[in-house]
């Protein structure tokens, strides 16, 4: 009895996140190719999914595919270079797995905090702190 009554406090104590169960829903890239360029349509609605500034994707895309690119004053991401869909859905996952879910509970409930100059990524729901290269 004792004991069902220490779970029940604990989980009275948990962040009210963590007591959801809904699922992530990982954001697909809307793309397409204009002459010799790949324009990502909802750039920025990939951003208020994933929580991360747009400087960073930006710079995980162009280093990943090795290109230029730049953001246009609608929010479209253009990448120099042809690329098919499923190749830039591709590196936004990567970048998710990455730089955004928790690696140890898989929930994207994280944020990026710094301790002592290096950058981690702190997990809101099950409260993991891990380091994360390149960020």
């Amino acid at each position: 009895m004792q004991y069902e009554k220490m779970v029940d406090r604990l989980y009275d104590a948990l962040p009210e996140r963590t007591k959801k169960h809904e699922r992530f829903e990982m954001p697909e890239a809307v793309s397409f190719i204009q002459g010799t360029k790949t324009v990502v349509k909802n750039f920025s609605a990939i951003l208020k999914v994933v929580s991360r500034t747009e400087k960073h994707l930006f710079k995980f895309l162009t280093k990943e595919t090795a290109t230029a690119a730049s953001v246009d004053e609608s929010g479209r991401l253009i990448l120099n270079g042809k690329f098919s869909q499923q190749q830039v859905n591709d590196l936004v996952k990567s970048y998710v797995k990455q730089f955004v879910l928790c690696p140890e509970c898989d929930r994207p409930d994280t944020k990026v905090v710094e301790k002592q100059g290096i950058k981690m990524l702190k997990c809101e729901a099950c409260g993991a702190i891990s380091s994360v290269k390149g960020l």
